[in-house]
C-alpha cells in the first residue's frame, strides 16, 4: 500500500528576509511547519548572530546572504547575484520574502532565474513616514515587488486596502491569509498559565519594580516610527498625575532604520520608573507582568506584538493605524488614538490603568479572539495550502 506523500514533499521552498530577526521573532514555527509538511526549506537572511536560532531548525539549511537595510548599489548588486545564483543552483521552487530590501531584490532575482513561484508579504511600508526622493524610491521598490511576484500577501485587511488605494499592488494580485497577521502566534508559548505568581514576582524584582505597581510595557523596536516620542511624553504627563505606574520597554534601539529614528538611552532612562530591557527571545515573561501594552506606532502591518500580548492576556493602547486596527478591536480589546497624539494616549493609557474592570474585561476579550482568529498552528495550516494551491496551478505536485 502507498503512502500519500505530504503535502510539500521534497518542494524546494526559499524564506527570504533581510536580518534573521525577522524570521526568529515571527516565522521561526511556520518554517518549522513547512519542513514537517515534506518541504526542503532555505532560511537566506544577512549573517547576523540570531541566524544561530534558525540553525537549530531540524532540517532548515540557513544560507547567510548579504541583504543591506539601507540603499547601496554594489552590495545590492551582490545580493542580487548571489540570490539570483542561489535560486538557480538549488531549483528553488518557491521564493517567499518579506522585508522590503529583501522584498525586492528576491522579486529581482527569482523573476530573473525563472523561479516558478514567487511571494511577498508586506508587513508595513517604511515610505509612509519618508519625503522626498527617498520616498518615491521606495514607494517604487514596492509597485515592482508587486508586478513581478506570483502574488502577494498583506499581513492584514486593512493593510491590504491601503496599497490598493495607493496603486501599489492590483487588488487581484494581493490576499490576506485567514484573518492576517504574518504568522499568528504560538497560544501555547503565549500562555499566561505558564507563569506563576511566583515566576512574575521574580521578573518584576529582575528590573526593579515593586509588588503591585502597574506595568505600560513596549516591546519592538526602539525607534520614532514606533511612537516612542509620544510614548515617553504620554508616560511623563501621567506620572505628573503621582501615578505609581511603570514603563519598560523591551527592545534593541534602531538608529539604521532609514526613516529617521535615532532615539537614544538617555531620552529613557531620564524618565522616573523607566526601565529599558534589550532584545530577548523570551518576550511572554515581560508580557506576564504587564498590566496594558502601548504600541503609538506610525506605520505597522499588522502588530504581532499585540496578538502575542492577547494570548497572554493583556489588553493595550495603540494608534488607530492600518494593521493595528485589524489586530485591535476598538472599545472591545483594546483602545485607538489618533496617530502622533501624546495626550490621547495619556488618557487612553490613565482610563485602563484607572479601571481595572474595564482593563480585565478587554484583556479576556482580547486573548478569546486570538484563540479564535490567530493561532500560529490555523496560520501555517493556511500557508501550505496556499502553497499547495499555487503549485498545483503551475503543474507541480509532490
Amino acid at each position: 500500500m502507498m503512502n500519500t506523500p505530504l503535502p510539500l514533499q521534497d518542494i524546494r521552498i526559499a524564506r527570504i528576509a533581510t536580518v534573521p530577526y525577522t524570521m526568529v521573532a515571527h516565522l521561526k514555527s511556520q518554517i518549522a511547519h513547512i519542513r514537517h509538511q515534506g518541504a526542503q526549506v532555505y532560511a537566506v537572511a544577512s549573517d547576523e548572530p540570531e541566524m544561530a536560532a534558525l540553525e537549530e531548525l531540524d532540517g532548515v539549511r540557513c544560507i547567510p546572504l548579504d541583504i543591506p537595510r539601507a540603499i547601496s548599489p554594489w552590495r545590492d548588486l551582490r545580493a542580487f547575484i548571489g540570490l539570483y545564483r542561489f535560486f538557480r543552483r538549488e531549483r528553488i521552487q518557491i521564493a517567499h520574502s518579506t522585508t522590503p530590501k529583501a522584498g525586492l531584490l528576491t522579486a529581482l532575482a527569482a523573476f530573473a532565474a525563472g523561479v516558478p513561484v514567487r511571494l511577498h508579504t508586506f508587513t508595513g511600508q517604511p515610505w509612509v513616514t519618508m519625503r522626498g526622493a527617498k520616498r518615491w524610491l521606495a514607494r517604487a521598490g514596492d509597485k515592482l515587488i508587486g508586478r513581478l511576484n506570483t502574488r502577494c500577501y498583506a499581513d492584514s485587511p486593512s493593510q491590504k486596502e491601503f496599497l490598493i488605494s495607493q496603486g501599489i499592488v492590483d487588488e487581484r494580485r494581493l490576499f490576506v491569509v485567514g484573518a492576517g497577521s504574518l504568522a499568528g502566534v504560538d497560544v501555547r508559548r503565549f500562555d499566561p498559565d505558564r507563569f506563576p505568581a511566583r515566576q512574575r514576582d521574580a521578573v518584576r524584582r529582575s528590573i526593579g519594580i515593586p509588588d503591585g505597581a502597574p506595568v505600560l510595557l513596549f516591546v519592538g523596536r526602539i525607534t520614532r516610527d514606533k511612537g516612542i516620542d509620544e510614548l515617553l511624553a504620554a508616560y511623563t504627563a501621567i506620572k505628573q498625575t503621582g501615578s505609581p505606574a511603570h514603563l519598560v520597554i523591551v527592545g534593541n534601539f534602531d538608529n539604521a532604520s532609514g526613516t529617521g529614528g535615532a532615539i537614544s538611552r538617555s531620552d529613557i532612562v531620564r524618565l522616573p520608573d523607566a526601565h529599558i530591557v534589550d532584545y530577548t527571545d523570551n518576550p511572554e515573561s515581560f508580557f506576564s507582568i504587564a498590566d496594558i501594552l502601548c504600541l503609538p506606532s506610525y506605520r505597522e502591518g499588522f502588530g504581532t506584538v499585540v496578538i502575542e500580548a492577547a494570548a497572554m492576556g493583556v489588553t493595550m493602547v495603540g494608534t488607530n493605524i492600518y494593521g493595528l486596527s485589524d489586530a485591535v478591536v476598538d472599545g472591545e480589546t483594546g483602545l485607538l488614538v489618533p496617530v502622533k497624539d501624546a495626550g490621547a494616549l495619556a488618557q487612553a493609557m490613565a482610563k485602563l490603568l484607572n479601571d481595572q474592570g474595564l482593563r480585565a474585561r478587554m484583556a479576556e476579550a482580547a486573548r478569546q479572539r486570538t484563540l479564535a482568529l490567530f493561532d500560529a498552528e490555523r496560520v501555517n495550516d493556511l500557508v501550505v495550502r496556499e502553497y499547495a494551491d499555487l503549485l498545483s496551478a503551475k503543474g507541480i505536485r509532490p
